[in-house]
């Protein structure tokens, strides 16, 4: 496991905390009895259901082992006090896309914040990477799946 501390608002933090405790108390409760639900439909080594539903519990494990990852390294921003001399978590970023002549906002948020429809953007992602970190004025080339993006950076506010 990495060490990497995970910035994240309250908010952020709190969200993700319900989806565990909702897969840690409702859904893995719930594969279990599919699992002896299986059990009780007799030879093992053919029987599909029980194979499907040790599947999913192995996979949300996997989910859930990968959250508590996330909340043992969070790392709770308070964003009202934030700088915004340069793009950092939790404070909108105001770009203009060179190619297109047009501009675009983004929040740079932490895991369980992300809101694409409206701009939220994780921190972690590519244009987030590209964007962290600059001042206002700066240009950043942020590579894509088709190509790359040119930005200028226009303004940094709070969220």
């Amino acid at each position: 496991m990495a060490t990497d501390r995970i910035p994240m608002s309250k908010e952020g933090y709190e969200k993700l905390k319900a989806q565990l405790d909702r897969m840690k108390n409702d859904e893995m409760p719930r594969i279990a009895e599919q699992i002896a639900q299986a059990r009780g439909f007799g030879d093992l080594s053919e029987n599909a259901e029980f194979d499907a539903a040790v599947e999913a519990q192995g996979m949300l494990q996997a989910r859930i082992n990968e959250l508590q990852d996330k909340l043992g390294r969070a790392l709770i921003v308070d964003t009202a006090n934030l700088s915004t001399e340069r793009a950092a978590f939790g404070l909108r970023v105001r770009v203009l896309d060179l190619d297109l002549d047009e501009e675009e906002d983004f929040v740079l948020v932490g895991p369980g914040e992300e809101d694409y429809d409206q701009n939220k953007i994780l921190l972690t992602s590519p244009i987030g990477q590209g964007l962290l970190g600059k001042m206002v004025g700066e240009e950043v080339v942020v590579p894509i799946p088709k190509g790359q993006l040119k930005l200028r950076i226009v303004n940094i506010s709070v969220a």
